[in-house]
């Protein structure tokens, strides 16, 4: 799998720079497009999941444990959150975009049956990963209910709410700027709240937070060291990344509204990484000088990571009806609700008995990855597509 993922990687740095070298000036427009700060906020709350937000408080101590981990002490636990997260591997989500917005239309290779067949097995299995994420980390951000680690009944009752909640809001195309734009105030509004918590405490000033923020620095000194994966662990992260890399690039480039390529991968790479950033730096302050969130901070980030995964989940069902043509026009919005409901549910079950992996998925994207390179290779020499053709004819959608 190691080799596996490795080879999916560089292809895919390969790859971006090829686009940006040849096409880098070529203007993206999607079917429906957008303003840029709601591009950013349809991509920033659809491109992540409840992880960013539970997380890196389960895993500094870790990156930190040099001993156990040898492997970490290159850098600080703050530049290893932040590498997991942020800057570099947003480009996997440019490439994709920038795909689907301009080249896909042409070429039209997940259009093939087997090949929107296995894309649409991939969004329902991340749609219920990330479900399952969330059913996972409710017992220690909510101790309260239950002891601290088992998953009780009410777990299980709150993440069907959340299913309910995204697949009856992708019903309709007019909730997603409604659930993008309130993820992203809602995020901002807990880091403001929990940065106020941090450094305006008498025992804390200002200044710390800069002392600690300028700790991700060590991230780009390092950049090398984050392309491939470090251990099993960041593995497991970059095969996440590719599971959502294919669905993510196909879901946003409906919302591109006229950035040139350059610009696209500029406000994926820097825009989603400013929050980030100052998140991490918030919650890795909480780690190191052992503030306690429980009660109304860990609330709050449960409430915020709910927006996100009914956000996440209401992209990521959309596009899986559309793709199937299950839509509510067809069915109905009463079979349309309990099918979806249904199929999630049962899923996410299936990551909680471990029946499914997120790594398998991940691998199978990169499979899609390359079989779409050889697609366009077969095209070009056996029917003389041009890609610079195809980029020069695109329609803008």
């Amino acid at each position: 799998m190691t080799l596996w993922l490795s080879m999916g990687i560089i292809f895919t740095f390969v790859a971006i720079v090829f686009v940006l070298y040849r096409w880098g000036n070529i203007e993206c427009i999607g079917k429906n497009p957008v303003g840029t700060f709601t591009f950013i906020a349809i991509l920033f709350t659809s491109g992540l999941d409840v992880g960013l937000i539970m997380f890196p408080l389960t895993e500094f101590a870790g990156y930190a444990d040099v001993v156990a981990s040898p492997e970490y002490g290159f850098s600080n636990p703050l530049a290893i959150e932040f590498g997991f997260w942020g800057f570099l591997i947003w480009g996997f989500y440019f490439l994709t975009c920038f795909y689907f917005c301009v080249i896909e239309p042409k070429v039209k290779f997940f259009e093939l049956a087997w090949v929107k067949f296995i894309n649409n097995v991939v969004i329902i299995g991340t749609c219920a990963f990330t479900a399952y994420l969330l059913l996972s980390n409710l017992p220690w951000y909510l101790p309260e209910i239950g002891n601290g680690s088992t998953i009780v009944p009410t777990f299980y009752l709150i993440v069907l709410a959340v299913i309910a909640a995204a697949v009856y809001s992708s019903i309709s195309l007019r909730y997603v700027r409604i659930l993008s734009l309130s993820s992203t105030w809602l995020f901002l509004g807990l880091i403001a709240c929990m940065w106020a918590g941090a450094f305006l405490s008498p025992e804390s000033n200002v200044g710390e937070f800069f002392s600690t923020f300028g700790l991700i620095g060590d991230y780009f000194t390092n950049l090398n060291h984050f392309v491939l994966p470090i251990n099993d662990y960041h593995e497991f992260y970059l095969l996440w990344w590719f599971a959502w890399s294919i669905m993510i690039g196909q879901f946003t480039s409906r919302f591109v509204g006229g950035l040139k390529a350059y610009q696209v991968l500029g406000a994926m790479m820097i825009f989603p990484s400013i929050p980030i950033a100052i998140w991490f730096t918030v919650l890795y302050y909480y780690s190191t000088h052992g503030l306690d969130t429980t009660g109304f901070y860990n609330l709050a980030m449960v409430i915020v990571g709910i927006t996100f995964v009914i956000n996440s989940l209401d992209s990521l069902i959309r596009l899986y009806t559309d793709n199937l043509n299950l839509s509510v026009e067809r069915f109905g919005k009463l079979k349309y609700f309990i099918g979806n409901l249904v199929l999630m549910s049962a899923l996410t079950l299936l990551f909680q008995l471990n029946f499914l992996e997120i790594e398998w998925i991940g691998a199978l994207n990169i499979a899609l990855i390359f079989s779409c390179c050889g697609y366009m290779l077969y095209k070009h020499y056996t029917q003389g597509l041009s890609i610079r053709t195809t980029l020069q004819e695109a329609p803008q959608q």
